[in-house]
């Protein structure tokens, strides 16, 4: 369960004063734990594991929405 722990532990980092290059570095992170997670989930089916991907699912969101800013207004 290495990918589970690894899951939990990056849930539990600091992402506060991110450099854009730390931005990037931790989407991709995100994004290579939820799909190896997925591929977890479709054999064992186990609950946990979809509530750990729709965790780490929000803080890739939260991240990416600050890398591409906030939208311009006219």
């Amino acid at each position: 369960m290495d990918l589970i722990e690894r899951a939990l532990e990056f849930e539990q980092r600091k992402m506060k004063a991110l450099t854009t290059s730390d931005r990037i570095k931790i989407s991709r992170e995100a994004k290579a734990l939820i799909l190896d997670l997925n591929q977890l989930y479709k054999s064992k089916k186990d609950e946990k594991i979809m509530d750990i991907m729709k965790r780490l699912t929000a803080i890739k969101r939260k991240v990416e929405k600050r890398l591409k800013g906030a939208p311009l207004t006219a």
